[in-house]
């Protein structure tokens, strides 16, 4: 068996929320590695630290305690005591980011939201444009759609944006905080499917999801209680949706299903 090669490694990672004279303690001296190639899925009851586990591996926010580690380039970062100028150039060249909602600019086209993203990095417009170009094709966003302003798209359509968004400067990490959320079931498994493809390429994704159907998705899913990983289960890689009776892998991806089942009801959820 090939042993994997952690990207990411988080230690003792804390994080307590002050309100007056209340502490809360979201995250418990947590342990985590993530690894290259990955489509590592988070888990958990509501407030047991999901999303703030994601925001404190991506730099999007610092923990109370603890570090958090890249490994990049042969390069060991930790990113922990990085100011905040030098966080967000660490974020813009090594992580991306899909969130529930979408955050496209109102104001900026559908190429435009790619692009912005894109220039922070990639100085060639020409280039970067037909980067943009290519991978808006590929999820179905159309030449006629470039021009358009989010509110002229559907919610299935922009969010597609927002994962190329994400992924234009060719991040290390693809964090995904509930991408599908805010989806109805047909566009939720458009984004699943490019979530899949962009794993299939190579892309390390780490998605917090509350639904079984994402979680399918993902290789690894750790499942999260009060603030500390309680358990994991290695799933393998996707196989399909177990219900397509055309799909080659239907007993595979039946299997996965019943395991992550399983799984999820005994740790409670």
């Amino acid at each position: 068996m090939t042993e994997k090669t952690a990207i990411l490694k988080a230690k003792d990672l804390c994080k307590t929320f002050s309100n007056e004279s209340v502490q809360q303690h979201v995250l418990k001296n947590l342990n985590l590695s993530i690894y290259d190639g990955d489509f590592t899925v988070v888990m958990g009851n509501s407030g047991s630290g999901k999303s703030t586990l994601l925001y404190a591996l991506s730099g999007m926010d610092r923990p109370s305690l603890g570090t958090v580690t890249y490994y990049v380039d042969n390069k060991e970062i930790e990113i922990s005591g990085f100011s905040n100028d030098k966080l967000a150039l660490f974020r813009r060249n090594n992580a991306g980011f899909v969130f529930q909602q979408n955050y496209l600019n109102d104001s900026m086209s559908a190429m435009d939201n790619v692009m912005i993203s894109g220039l922070l990095k990639n100085k060639d417009r020409k280039a970067l444009a037909n980067k943009a170009k290519d991978l808006l094709g590929k999820v179905e966003i159309t030449e006629a759609d470039y021009k358009k302003f989010p509110t002229q798209l559907s919610g299935g359509q922009l969010q597609r944006v927002a994962v190329i968004r994400g992924i234009i400067n060719d991040p290390k990490i693809l964090f995904a905080d509930e991408p599908t959320g805010a989806l109805n079931s047909q566009n939720t498994t458009h984004v699943l499917d490019i979530l899949s493809d962009l794993n299939n390429g190579g892309q390390s994704i780490v998605m917090v999801t509350h639904t079984v159907m994402a979680a399918e998705r993902g290789n690894r899913v750790i499942y999260l209680s009060d603030g500390v990983i309680s358990n994991e289960i290695d799933l393998g890689k996707y196989a399909g949706d177990y219900r397509d009776e055309s799909n080659p892998n239907r007993a595979i991806a039946l299997e996965r299903h019943n395991k992550l089942k399983s799984f999820l009801q005994e740790q409670g959820w």
